[in-house]
């Protein structure tokens, strides 16, 4: 136990050593991070590149995450890592967009060859007798991401994110190797007769190569002894002897002491000095060229000996002839090709660092100094090539992209003219349209660097930037202005005040007013005069209403009385004012009236006055009112009498005023423009948020017209209801014109310029926007060119050959040395200096001439000076003269000169011809056609497009053109010529016609039909009907109907008030009583009714069918005229009226009250009625009724573009039947909001194409089968039902036909060997000019070597060596011909397209001492097309003497060697192991030995045969049968070779019994013990309930058993 203070004293302990603890190891893990630090103990790690993004193409960025790893493998903070080190966390990257798809692809190379899999050990497996037809293999190919338009490579990334990528290896199979294949050998040559030792050979040609690692082809030759019967005795032998020449020796130079300073030569043979002497031309001067070139003629030998025919050397006197061989001749000493040092490398193609991986490139270049001589070294490559890397610091190169000027305006006539050719503008144009715009490319300019100002960058050429290039033209649409629709004039008012808050004069004004249906759109749009008005005289702005009570008794019932008077002051609007207003004092509250008493006459209240009958007055007439009131009872004895009818109507005149209206007409309103008085309010008020542009004032000039009359003075009209001249409006923003900068100048050629022909170069600029509302105009000048400057002319150099030395021969000390020969004479060499000049005849470098010709003129030829003995002749004369006529020919002579006249060699015309003859050249000239007619081709159009815009009906389409047929032309020899011989353009021409399309055409629309309703919604209609069908692909129609005719309906409304009935006032009541006495009581009682038309301000009555046939008022109807003591009662009261919802449950109430009471004291008839509410019987309800949209409504000069579809309103009583609106607006009912709304039709658009391009260089540069084209473009495909774009865009026409000149080698000759009659020697060929129709065949034919042009020099081509075989020698034989072409194939299927063929050379052995210096068989193989598959099967003959032949056949009967499986070979010898030497015994074909014919085998337990046994009657049929078949010799007969193998064999070869022994002894045990138990039942005494057994079974297996037996 611890006391409190030693707690105390421990816990403070705790807290002190816990501190220090903390403390410790805060130190600790701060000395570890600055140990780990100092040992690096802190990796970066990069995470995965993230995705690429940013702008498309090599603009992206992609970044990845980072981390500082310690060795361990955790984390620390980043600060931990070496900042030097760190890796980059981001990176600028290629990121792909869609539209790179049509940028870059796969590309993929072709299936490299099959090669072996590999085993595991890392080796292709060796050839195996296991493969039967193929063997697996695996094959490559090269998969990389390219840019189409160089081929550059890039990153696969790139491709991969349209396609995977293809795969780069796949499994194949390798056929089987397959060995060399041969024919069969030919027959032995023949042997000559002889008693010399002497060969025969036989040989055989390669058929098919070794593939797939076969064996190699074995000798194609054989030889052997042939078989003399007889040795030559000593000395004897027949040889023959034949002048064996060698090859001649390398040039060289004679040495100096072998020349004497006489020019003479002289051999030394003793010097071994190494001097040389340099013969040179003596014409050669220095100042042709600074450095001639030196051209040392030496001197070269060969050996001559005598062979003998076995192959060995004989004495040389042996060999002799009458001339023997040169041995030496004069030679060009072989120089090499000189070239300078090679150039300095040149710049890095690449100066810019771009995203793409491609390389730069950069070259050198070498000069010739002078060409190789006489078979030296040819030049060298004198351009190489390199890839250059881009250095890191290299500035980033520029990027470009599309741009685009500002839309051009919308322009309503091309498509206008596209659907009519002959439309022309008649008015203001709308509706849809076409507008353009430039489409450049142009510099990119990073975010970054933009500045404030508005920069726009100079074009540069369009193939620089990638991608499609934004749409040039769209359709547009150009809104159509549409009038006001307005409502009809109400009435006239009441004649007021111009202004009734100042009342001023005894003059005012009637006023009628319209109001505004649909607004008008557009800014041509119209709105008509909403108001008219009317001069009056004395006008009041506020009158007294005056409504009457019923007359009240004043005294009793009946006599006079009162009516009491109400009076409301209402103005000119009708509403209630004050009465303080009006202008007079109010009228009396009673006025007189007087009730009848019980005998006095009763008369009617008056009637309302009628309208007037005429809206204005005329000098004929004026307006006049009516109101009447009728009789109602007759006055009794005493009473009051009845008025006189003139007293019962009153008549009153009405529109007075003249029928002229005054009203306000306003001009459009003119241009916004700046006015000084609204400063102020810009700088206080932002218009519409635009207030950078400012407020101006708008005007329009308003004048006072009178109908009928014009314009007159402005105070006529009342100028309250003048509209307003001036309102604010915003003021359009000035633009100025944004122009591009120029471009760069075209660049002038870097390279010199043939002829003095004037090179230019332009620049142009394009037009961003156009200069808009005063802004400042764009310049006149966009594209300017001048010509090039300091261009220079490309000097024409040409080769200056100087004249051939004379012949230089062997020089004669050599000559005497070698040959014994003395005479200066024979073949020899002779040269000639070839300088490189200039127009100006300046000395220039061989490499200018090089350049411009096709190789340099020979420096050196062969001549020969003649000998004494050789023939002499002057020079060939000129030819003689030709004649007009093309059969004639020419010729030219020359002679013999000096001895050769006399010699007789000379004289042979053969070898020597005298005379030189040829036809003379023909102008007559045959032309005949050649190829197909071409495309029918147009005129060309107008080469001026709109804004860089052509449409269809810029140039012509269809109609007339003509057509082209090349001609090909040649001479009457049937040589090909140029076609201008025959025809001025080389072509027939024949008009031609392209059937021009013809659209649907229709009428023009009717105009529309008046509205199907008189009131309220109807349907107006308006139609077009067929004018001309389409054909030849024109525009379809639309749906027709089967009258040919499209109809379009609108909706229309009518108002229903335009025409009422008007009705007069009733006649008189006529009494029906024929007494005369009564006149009261029932009558009738008429009156006149006509239609009127409310507009017509003359109140004319109009034909009664426009008046709504339903509401026409009746024209009669009954009545009564009360008698003296009836009672009288006035007539109905209107019913009061129903609540709007027509509850039937409230009432509806009229009344009427006592206008007389009756004599006696009878009751009156009730004075009110009572009725429900009912629904469409005495109530009704209103409701809005709106029709369905209409179709898309155009203007009148549009077809297209933004059109209106309306809906009409009107007003529908719930019994269906229309109303006036008046009645809905009455009740206050909600209106719908819009009854017209925008809506667009479609334009149809025939396809746009641009112009025809010029026509292409012809596909080849002459003779038959040439091509020239021309293209067009699709600038905007068809819109709609336009007419589609044609599938030929391009047209070709054929080339003329002109002729080819080529050089062709001739066939080489025979093997020269200039006085030998075997060995080395060498065969020549020519170069001639031949003209043909563009493939060198059969039918060329020889022309001028003028007409080929340069002949390219070249020797080698011209002369090679050869050599032919001397008797004894060895030696190849010819080619052998070319087999036929075989495929590969596996299981009789072709495995490659291609096959190939093979052809061979052999040698031949004359004699066995040279057989050692044979030279090797040869084998060619080409590829080849057509082949087929061949198999090849082991073929054997019959058996003979356990002897047969075996070979190889391949399928197409031919035998040959190689091809089968050995493995498969067949045997073709029997041989039995052990020997058959058993008496009776030979070696069967299954290789045991078996007996002959007539005995039987007697084996071993071992198996082997143990002796033969003669078998008892042998002769027997069925012994033979039995015992002895098959076990006769093989003889030669098929059918043996069928039945051999059914012999019967009970013991195996190894001596073991066969299988089947003991099948068939077990089978006859079974069949013994069957008969034996059949045999029991047989016999046994049957039981009576038991049936007897069928008897023919047991009989048949008896039968079969002994049959088998």
């Amino acid at each position: 136990m611890f006391s409190k203070g030693n707690l105390a004293v421990i816990c403070w302990l705790w807290r002190s050593m816990r501190k220090l603890f903390l403390l410790l190891s805060l130190l600790l893990s701060h000395a570890a991070h600055l140990e780990g630090k100092k040992d690096n103990q802190f990796i970066w790690k990069p995470g995965p590149w993230g995705r690429c993004t940013g702008d498309c193409g090599p603009g992206g960025v992609q970044s990845r995450a980072l981390w500082c790893f310690h060795l361990e493998g955790w984390t620390g903070h980043l600060s931990n890592c070496d900042e030097s080190n760190r890796p980059p966390k981001e990176r600028s990257c290629f990121r792909v967009c869609d539209w790179h798809s049509d940028l870059f692809q796969w590309e993929v190379s072709d299936w490299h060859h099959c090669v072996l899999v590999p085993s595991n050990l890392g080796q292709a497996r060796p050839r195996t007798a296991e493969c039967v037809t193929a063997q697996h293999g695996l094959q490559h190919r090269a998969v990389r991401c390219i840019q189409k338009l160089n081929r550059t490579v890039v990153v696969n990334e790139i491709c991969e994110h349209f396609a995977p990528q293809p795969p780069t290896e796949q499994a194949c199979l390798i056929p089987c190797p397959r060995d060399c294949v041969v024919s069969e050998f030919s027959q032995w040559s023949e042997c000559s007769r002889g008693c010399q030792r002497q060969l025969q050979h036989r040989i055989r040609a390669a058929i098919s190569p070794p593939l797939y690692g076969g064996s190699q082809c074995p000798n194609l030759t054989e030889s052997r002894a042939c078989d003399t019967p007889m040795s030559c005795p000593l000395g004897e032998e027949e040889y023959t002897f034949s002048l064996k020449v060698g090859p001649w020796s390398k040039c060289r130079l004679p040495h100096l002491k072998e020349i004497s300073l006489s020019g003479r030569t002289v051999l030394d043979f003793s010097s071994d000095s190494k001097e040389r002497v340099t013969f040179r031309h003596q014409s050669y001067k220095p100042h042709h060229h600074p450095k001639p070139w030196d051209l040392e003629i030496g001197y070269q030998t060969r050996q001559v000996w005598c062979t003998r025919s076995d192959g060995r050397n004989a004495v040389l006197s042996l060999c002799m002839q009458d001339s023997f061989p040169l041995t030496v001749q004069s030679c060009i000493m072989p120089k090499d090709c000189e070239t300078t040092e090679w150039s300095s490398w040149s710049p890095c193609s690449k100066t810019c660092r771009s995203e793409s991986l491609s390389p730069g490139f950069r070259s050198r270049s070498r000069k010739v100094k002078h060409v190789a001589i006489g078979g030296g070294k040819e030049c060298p490559e004198l351009l190489e090539k390199e890839a250059c890397i881009v250095e890191e610091l290299l500035q980033p190169c520029h990027r470009y992209s599309w741009r685009t000027s500002e839309w051009k305006e919308c322009q309503v006539s091309l498509l206008l003219e596209q659907q009519d050719p002959r439309w022309h503008v008649t008015g203001p144009v709308c509706g849809g349209g076409i507008q353009t715009r430039d489409v450049y490319c142009a510099q990119s300019i990073p975010a970054s660097t933009i500045q404030k100002a508005k920069e726009v960058s100079r074009p540069v050429k369009k193939t620089l930037c990638l991608g499609p290039a934004p749409s040039a033209s769209q359709l547009c649409n150009i809104p159509c202005s549409t009038d006001c629709i307005v409502s009809s004039w109400s009435d006239w008012g009441l004649c007021i005040h111009e202004n009734c808050r100042d009342p001023q004069g005894r003059k005012g004004f009637r006023m009628r007013r319209r109001h505004v249906l649909m607004e008008s759109t557009g800014s041509a749009g119209h709105c008509p005069h909403l108001v008219e008005s009317i001069p009056c005289e004395d006008p009041m702005c506020y009158r007294w209403l005056v409504s009457e009570g019923i007359c009240i008794p004043d005294h009793g019932k009946c006599g006079l009385g009162h009516r009491v008077l109400k009076a409301i002051c209402q103005n000119d609007q009708g509403e209630d004012v004050s009465g303080s207003l009006c202008p007079a004092s109010p009228p009396p509250e009673r006025m007189a009236c007087e009730i009848p008493c019980r005998m006095d006459c009763v008369l009617s209240e008056w009637t309302e006055w009628s309208s007037c009958s005429q809206s204005c007055s005329n000098k004929n007439s004026d307006g006049k009112q009516t109101r009447s009131r009728t009789i109602l009872a007759l006055a009794g004895e005493g009473g009051k009498p009845c008025p006189p009818s003139q007293a019962l109507q009153e008549y009153r005149s009405c529109n007075d005023h003249s029928c002229m209206q005054l009203y306000w007409e306003t001009l459009p309103w003119g241009p916004c423009s700046e006015d000084t008085l609204v400063t102020a309010l810009n700088a206080t008020i932002g218009w519409n948020g635009e207030a950078t542009c400012g407020v101006g004032i708008q005007t329009r000039r308003v004048f006072c017209v009178k109908s009928h009359v014009g314009q007159v003075m402005t105070k006529r009209c009342p100028d309250s209801t003048r509209p307003e001249t001036v309102r604010p409006c915003l003021l359009p923003c000035k633009k100025d014109c944004i122009v591009t900068a120029f471009s760069e100048w075209t660049p002038c050629p870097r390279s010199c310029q043939p002829g003095n022909a004037t090179v230019k170069q332009s620049r142009y600029r394009i037009i961003i926007q156009e200069a808009a509302n005063g802004g400042q105009e764009c310049p006149d000048t966009l594209f300017e060119e001048r010509e090039c400057e300091d261009i220079s002319l490309c000097p024409m150099y040409r080769w200056k050959p100087q004249k051939w030395s004379p012949c230089i021969l062997v020089p004669e000390s050599v000559r005497q040395g070698i040959m014994g020969s003395s005479e200066p004479c024979g073949k020899g060499v002779q040269t000639r200096v070839v300088s490189c000049i200039s127009d100006d005849n300046q000395s220039a470098e061989v490499m200018e001439c090089l350049k411009q010709t096709n190789g340099m003129p020979p420096l050196v030829q062969e001549c020969a000076v003649p000998c004494r003995d050789d023939c002499t002749f002057t020079v060939w004369s000129r030819f003689t003269p030709c004649s007009a006529n093309c059969e004639t020919s020419r010729s030219r002579r020359r002679q013999l000169t000096g001895k050769s006249r006399k010699k007789e060699k000379c004289q042979d015309s053969d070898l020597y011809p005298l005379i030189e003859t040829e036809l003379c050249p023909c102008d007559v000239f045959i032309s005949q056609p050649y190829g197909n007619w071409s495309d029918c081709i147009l005129p060309e159009g107008r080469r001026e497009p709109q804004r860089g815009f052509r449409i269809q009906g810029d140039g012509k389409e269809c109609g007339k053109g003509v057509r082209f047929r090349a001609i090909a032309c040649s001479d009457k020899n049937g040589r090909p010529v140029d076609p201008s011989h025959c025809s001025s353009s080389g072509y027939i021409q024949e008009e031609c016609v392209i059937p021009c399309p013809f659209d649907c055409k229709l009428s023009d629309w009717s105009s529309w039909g008046s509205c199907s309703s008189s009131c309220g919604i109807g349907v107006r209609i308006r139609s077009k009907w067929l004018k001309e069908k389409p054909y030849n692909g024109g525009r379809p129609c639309p749906r027709l109907d089967l009258k040919n005719q499209v109809h379009e309906a609108v909706p229309c409304y009518s108002e229903c008030n335009q025409y009422s009935w008007v009705v007069e006032h009733w006649s008189p009541c006529k009494i029906h009583n024929e007494l005369r006495s009564l006149r009261c009581g029932g009558g009738t009682q008429s009156r006149k009714i006509r239609c009127m038309n409310a507009a017509d301000g003359e109140g004319g009555a109009v034909d009664n069918s426009l008046c709504n046939q339903d509401e026409i008022p009746p024209e009669t109807q009954s009545c009564s005229l009360l008698c003296p003591s009836e009672c009288v009662m006035s007539e109905w009261g209107p019913w009061s009226k129903c609540p709007q919802s027509c509850d039937p449950h409230s009432m509806q109430r009229r009344t009427r009250h006592l206008l007389r009471p009756p004599l006696n004291s009878r009751t009156c008839a009730e004075d009110s009625q009572v009725r429900p509410c009912l629904l469409n019987e005495n109530c009704f309800q209103f409701q809005y009724n709106l029709t369905e949209w209409s179709t898309c409504q155009l203007s009148e000069n549009a077809t297209c573009g933004q059109g209106v579809r309306t809906r009409l309103l009107s007003c529908v009583r719930s019994d269906g039947k229309p109303v006036g609106v008046d009645q809905c607006e009455q009740r206050n009912l909600e209106k719908p909001q819009k009854v017209s709304i925008h809506c667009l039709v479609k334009c149809v658009v025939n396809c746009q194409l641009s112009g025809w391009t010029a026509w292409t260089e012809c596909s080849k540069t002459c003779g038959h089968g040439g091509r020239m084209s021309r293209t067009r473009f699709i600038i905007m495909p068809t819109q709609g039902e336009g007419r589609p774009c044609p599938t030929e865009l391009t047209q070709q026409k054929t080339c003329p036909v002109t002729p080819c000149y080529s050089w062709v080698l001739g066939n080489w000759s025979t093997c020269k060997l200039e006085g030998g009659d075997c060995g080395e020697g060498f065969q020549i060929r020519s170069l001639s000019c031949v003209v043909h129709n563009g493939s060198v065949s059969d039918l060329a034919i020889s022309v001028d070597d003028a007409l080929c042009g340069e002949m390219p020099f070249q020797d080698s081509i011209l002369k090679q060596p050869c050599s032919v075989p001397c008797p004894g020698d060895c030696h190849l034989t010819e080619w052998s011909e070319w087999s036929t072409c075989e495929l590969t194939c596996i299981n009789g299927r072709s495995f490659e397209t291609m096959g190939r063929q093979s052809r061979s050379r052999t040698f031949i052995v004359q004699s066995f001492e040279n057989q050692d210096s044979c030279p090797q068989q040869v084998l060619e193989t080409r590829p080849c097309t057509g082949g087929k598959c061949y198999h090849y099967t082991w073929k054997a003959s019959l058996w003979n003497n356990n002897e047969r032949t075996v070979w190889c056949q391949r399928s197409d009967g031919i035998n040959v060697t190689g091809g089968c499986s050995p493995q498969a070979r067949p045997a073709a010898i029997r041989q039995c192991n052990p020997a058959c030497r058993k008496p009776f015994s030979y070696c069967t074909q299954g290789g045991v030995c078996g007996c002959e014919k007539g005995y039987i085998e007697i084996m071993r337990s071992n198996g082997f045969l143990d002796y033969c046994m003669k078998v008892p009657g042998s002769d027997d049929k069925k012994a033979d049968a039995k015992n002895l078949a098959g076990k006769n010799r093989p003889v030669n007969s098929k059918i043996h070779d069928i039945f051999k193998g059914w012999s019967l064999q009970p013991l195996d070869p190894d001596g073991r019994v066969k299988i089947w022994v003991y099948g068939v002894s077990g089978g006859g045990f079974l069949i013994m013990i069957f008969l034996v138990f059949t045999s029991y039942l047989l016999c046994k005494k049957p039981k009576p309930h038991q049936s007897t057994p069928p008897q023919q079974k047991p009989l048949t297996l008896a039968y079969d058993g002994d049959l088998d037996m």
